[in-house]
């Protein structure tokens, strides 16, 4: 059972709290600052529900203590006096969120659910080991979510066995990275691995990419060339974005794959290969069959066995091992020692739902080591759309009646006016650096400079 600590210096609030979730959790509670303090020392506490302000005590200072005991306690914060900000500033020290009282009880079991289960994924970076690193990784491929193990597992059924495999997923899920796996895990390894992005070729060419050709057979032929069917003998061909090749291109490769002959352009001379083949696409090939738009019998083909790659998003357990690849990844090209990410900026992190898949992941991760001037990414080094959900919902979607002093002294002002007030206030926070402030503002930092200008700040 989950232990949690309540320190509020209001008795009721204290009893409270522990008869609402003293049937879930093991409860201990404490109006006494220093007694929270022993019992984090004596205790294993997973979270502490902690009171901004305890009698004559700052929280963020008993805030502080906490984090330097045990990093790893989730703390939420409880106000019925501080502002916007001082509540951002308690996350910035570590807190995970913070609640305003009175208290919303549904909210309550939410957040404190939240919170612990990310401390457990958390927990994940703090204890890897070099051996559990090396069970979840594959041929270069990091996951250990249940998707990904059983990816692992079709890889090593079918790495000897030439069927045609279809991989399917996302844009930056990492469908190279598993047809590499499948080559250079079986009997093919030793001969080549030829990747040919049907996409970024124009169709006119793609022809002469797969078959050569033979001096003289146009213009600028001066030589012979020897196609990726012909390089490839022996070893694997993965045919990458499958999906946009012309219809008159697919007809040939299927002659190709069902009688493992070609000419090539300008030859009467007929060249046999001995290729495999892996294609991959982010399309929808059946509905593409359907509209006529991809040939059945090529479909049939190369669709033998399909590897599907879930979004990044859908196997969040895979992150903390993604973070701790991609630090190490880019530590060693920039000759940096970035030992982690700070804890906000893994709560940032985790919460990102990644629309560019592990291909984006891994970019956010090389621009924190780019950034950062400390040991650890910060939240700050992170972009500004990884961010933005989670500042709109601190800025924008916690005014309470504990902010009505705050906001009264903007009521009256101009559109204008308040929002010369906010951007200074933000210059302010961010010590005038414009990047950050525009960040933080949403807008870009051309805008600011120019806000900064009409304004006169």
């Amino acid at each position: 059972m989950k232990k949690i600590l309540i320190i509020d210096d209001e008795k009721y609030i204290c009893s409270s709290l522990t008869y609402a979730l003293e049937d879930k959790y093991e409860i201990k509670a404490t109006m006494d600052p220093s007694e929270g303090i022993e019992i984090i020392k004596n205790s294993k506490i997973d979270l502490v529900l902690l009171d901004l302000k305890i009698g004559e005590v700052d929280g963020l200072k008993l805030l502080d203590e906490i984090k330097k005991i045990d990093e790893k306690i989730v703390v939420i914060i409880m106000t019925a006096y501080g502002s916007i900000m001082s509540s951002v500033d308690a996350m910035k020290k570590g807190a995970y969120t913070y609640l305003t009282k009175p208290l919303n009880l549904e909210e309550l079991y939410i957040t404190v659910e939240q919170a612990l289960n990310y401390r457990e994924l958390n927990e994940k970076v703090e204890y890897l080991s070099e051996e559990l690193k090396n069970r979840y990784e594959y041929k270069g491929i990091i996951g250990k979510s249940k998707a990904m193990r059983e990816i692992f597992s079709l890889i090593e059924r079918l790495k000897d066995i030439d069927t045609g495999v279809l991989i399917s997923g996302e844009s930056g899920t990492g469908k190279e990275l598993v047809a590499r796996a499948i080559h250079f895990s079986g009997k093919r390894k030793n001969k080549n691995f030829v990747e040919v992005n049907c996409a970024a070729i124009p169709e006119g060419l793609l022809e002469e990419e797969f078959f050569g050709h033979k001096k003289g057979t146009f213009t600028n032929a001066i030589a012979d060339k020897v196609g990726k069917f012909q390089y490839a003998d022996g070893g694997t061909i993965f045919l990458d974005e499958i999906g946009d090749m012309s219809l008159t291109l697919q007809s040939k490769l299927l002659r190709v794959l069902q009688d493992k002959k070609f000419i090539p352009l300008g030859s009467n001379e007929v060249v046999s290969t001995d290729v495999r083949i892996i294609s991959a696409t982010n399309k929808d090939l059946k509905k593409m069959v359907k509209d006529g738009m991809f040939r059945r019998d090529l479909y049939f083909r190369l669709n033998i066995l399909e590897i599907k790659i879930p979004p990044l998003r859908e196997r969040k357990d895979d992150l903390p091992l993604l973070f701790e690849h991609f630090i190490k990844v880019y530590n060693k090209e920039m000759d940096k020692n970035i030992s982690g990410l700070t804890t906000q900026a893994k709560k940032f992190l985790l919460d990102y739902t990644y629309p560019g898949n592990v291909r984006e992941l891994s970019n956010i991760i090389e621009r924190g080591v780019i950034l950062t001037s400390t040991d650890k990414i910060d939240y700050d080094s992170l972009p500004y759309n990884v961010l933005e959900g989670i500042k709109k919902n601190v800025y924008e979607n916690k005014f309470t009646s504990d902010d009505v002093n705050e906001l009264d002294n903007l009521l009256g002002l101009t559109l204008k006016d308040a929002e010369r007030i906010l951007i200074k206030k933000c210059l302010n926070k961010n010590n005038g650096h414009k990047k950050n402030t525009a960040e933080m503002l949403g807008i870009s930092e051309r805008g600011l400079r120019n806000k900064i200008k009409e304004y006169e700040l």
